[in-house]
């Protein structure tokens, strides 16, 4: 197992390979990688829509840590999704919070900023907490899966963040719901309750609609504005 530090350009080369070497090999062949490579300078972020992936990482890397950003708007599903994982699952649960809570930031800029510039919200209590919580580590591991948006259909298994200088690795970037579904039956994996309630995406909450008949799964999130990524992955 890897510990120490590489410098970016050694990561970067570290991650186009991989991502050629890669990109057949399952979630799991993934994330042994990522742990043998990176053992703890590798983290897995989870918004706690699901527990799938923070799932295969504690198979690969029992104890791994998982990271949380409380954007502090966030549906009591998520939370209860949050503890639960924490509670039952082999890993670390790190939770990220922003610097300002909700009543500073409306204080400061108004209230429900997400409605008047969701772009600066996410900014402030997604992006830039995320990039503080990252910096003790040299890769992160998401959820990102190609068949959820046309943004997201060119999602590498492994890949370089330029934004961050950080390897950026999607372990199931080539399942689609199916395969997710059936995971979820097979180990029992723990999922918020809002993806049976409609919602195939889940945000913040005042950020996050059910889906239509039809839409894509992030159909639901900053509906009518345009807007399909918060900053965290484009």
């Amino acid at each position: 197992m890897t510990t120490a530090q590489h410098t970016a350009e050694d990561l970067r080369d570290l991650a186009e390979q991989a991502g050629r070497d890669l990109e057949d090999a399952s979630p799991l062949e993934i994330l042994r990688w990522a742990a043998e490579t990176f053992g703890p300078r590798f983290c897995v972020t989870s918004s706690m829509e699901d527990a799938v992936v923070a799932h295969l990482a504690s198979r690969a890397f029992p104890g791994v840590d998982v990271v949380f950003l409380d954007t502090g708007y966030h549906f009591p599903e998520t939370i209860g999704t949050r503890d639960a994982v924490g509670a039952v699952m082999d890993v670390n649960l790190i939770t990220l919070t922003p610097v300002q809570s909700v009543a500073e930031q409306d204080a400061q800029y108004g209230p429900k900023l997400h409605d008047r510039d969701p772009d600066l919200c996410c900014a402030l209590r997604k992006v830039k907490p995320l990039e503080e919580g990252l910096t003790a580590y040299d890769a992160w591991a998401t959820g990102l899966r190609r068949d959820e948006s046309p943004t997201r259909a060119n999602t590498p298994v492994v890949g370089w963040d330029e934004k961050r200088r950080k390897v950026k690795i999607s372990p199931i970037a080539r399942w689609t719901q199916a395969d997710v579904d059936a995971y979820v039956e097979e180990f029992g994996v723990l999922t918020n309750p809002l993806l049976m309630d409609g919602y195939a995406s889940v945000g913040c909450a005042p950020c996050t609609r059910r889906v239509l008949e039809g839409e894509d799964a992030r159909a639901g999130r900053w509906a009518g504005r345009g807007k399909t990524e918060c900053g965290l992955h484009g």
